[in-house]
C-alpha cells in the first residue's frame, strides 16, 4: 500500500477544551525542548532550545485550506485551528507569520505550549496573536520540573515564570493553564499550594488538572490516586475561580475527510486513538479493519496497551 502523503494538519478531532479542533502539526517528530516522562507522542528525537524554520507557512496554510474543504464537504464543523504538534510549537520561528496567514480563514486559533520558551519576548509577541493559549505548568520547583519535564539542559525555570506572568498581563485572548499530575512527583500538598499561588498570578480563565490518559513515554509515570486528585482539585479551587479536570475520555467523534488511512496516520501522529475510535472512523468511511491491519503490518501504525485499552499510534523512526 502506498504511503500516505504527510500533511501538517490533522483531524478535526474532538477536544475536551476546544470542541472540534483541526490540528496544526508545525514541528517535525519529535523536536522539543522537553522529554516529558508522560509524553504521549514518544521519545524526543531532537532536543533543542533555539528556534528554527521547519515547514513553510504557506504549506501549512494550504494544508489547512485543503483539510477544511474536506471537512466541510463531509459536513463537519471546525471550532478551532490548534497548534498542537509532535514537539513544542513555539520552536517554529515562523509561528507568528503562520498565525497571521491563517487568520483570514475566520476560525479562532489556539496554541498549546509547554511554556518552556516564554522567557523570550519574540515568542510572547507571536503567541499574543492567537485567540486561545494554554500554558503548561507542571511544577514551580526546579527539581520537580526537571524530574517531570526533563528540559533541555540550558533552560531555566525562573525566566519562564517571569515570561508567563508578563504574557498573562498583556494577553487579550483567553488564557488557560494545564497541570499534569504524576504520582509521587508533583501531587504533595506543599507543592500544589505553591503551584496554585503562581497560577493565581496568571489569572487564567480556567486551570485544568490532567493525568496521563494515554500511554506515557515512561511506564512508571502513573496517575495519582482518586483521593490525591480530589485533593489537588480542592487546593486549586481555594484560590482559582475556575478549575476543571481534564481526565475524561474525549469521545469517538473523529472526522472522516476522504482518505481513511491518511486520516488515521495524521491523527495518530499527535493524538493516539482508542480502538473504539478507530472502529467508528472506519465505519464512517465504509471501510474495514483490513486497512488498520495493513498499517500495523507495514509498521506505520503501532498498538499500545494502557489501562485496559488498546491505543493506535503512528510509528516514527528516531533520528540518529
Amino acid at each position: 500500500m502506498a504511503a500516505a502523503i504527510f500533511s501538517t494538519t490533522f483531524g478535526p478531532v474532538p477536544s475536551r477544551r476546544l470542541g472540534q479542533s483541526m490540528g496544526i502539526n508545525n514541528i517535525p517528530s519529535k523536536v522539543c525542548t522537553y522529554a516529558c516522562i508522560y509524553c504521549q507522542v514518544g521519545q524526543t528525537s531532537l532536543m533543542q532550545k533555539n528556534r528554527d524554520a521547519f515547514y513553510a507557512s504557506k504549506k501549512i496554510v494550504k494544508d489547512a485550506q485543503n483539510r477544511l474543504a474536506k471537512a466541510k464537504k463531509s459536513g463537519v464543523s471546525v471550532d478551532f485551528l490548534t497548534f498542537v504538534p509532535d514537539g513544542e510549537p513555539t520552536l517554529d520561528i515562523h509561528l507568528g507569520e503562520t498565525i497571521d496567514l491563517l487568520k483570514p480563514l475566520g476560525i479562532p486559533i489556539a496554541v498549546i505550549t509547554n511554556s518552556s520558551l516564554m522567557g523570550r519576548m519574540d515568542v510572547s509577541a507571536e503567541l499574543a496573536r492567537a485567540d486561545w493559549v494554554s500554558l503548561k505548568v507542571d511544577a514551580v520547583q526546579a527539581n520537580i520540573w526537571r524530574k517531570i519535564n526533563r528540559p533541555q539542559a540550558f533552560l531555566q525555570l525562573a525566566p519562564m515564570h517571569t515570561g508567563m506572568l508578563e504574557f498573562a498581563k498583556n494577553f487579550s485572548g483567553k488564557l488557560v493553564t494545564e497541570t499534569m499530575l504524576i504520582r509521587d512527583l508533583n501531587e504533595s500538598d506543599d507543592h500544589l499550594r505553591a503551584l496554585t499561588d503562581f497560577l493565581k498570578e496568571l489569572h487564567p480563565h480556567t486551570a485544568y488538572l490532567s493525568i496521563p490518559t494515554r500511554p506515557p513515554l515512561e511506564q512508571w509515570a502513573r496517575c495519582p490516586s482518586e483521593d490525591r486528585l480530589n485533593r489537588a482539585y480542592q487546593i486549586f479551587s481555594e484560590k482559582l475561580p475556575q478549575v476543571e479536570y481534564l481526565i475524561g475520555y474525549e469521545g469517538n467523534a473523529f472526522a472522516y475527510t476522504g482518505d481513511v488511512a491518511e486520516d488515521i496516520l495524521n491523527i495518530t501522529a499527535v493524538h493516539p486513538m482508542r480502538k473504539s475510535a478507530v472502529s467508528r472512523l472506519l465505519s464512517k468511511a465504509g471501510a474495514t479493519w483490513e486497512i488498520v491491519d495493513r498499517l500495523v503490518a507495514s509498521r506505520d501504525l503501532v498498538v499500545s496497551e494502557y489501562e485496559g485499552h488498546s491505543f493506535y499510534i503512528r510509528k516514527f523512526g528516531l533520528k540518529a
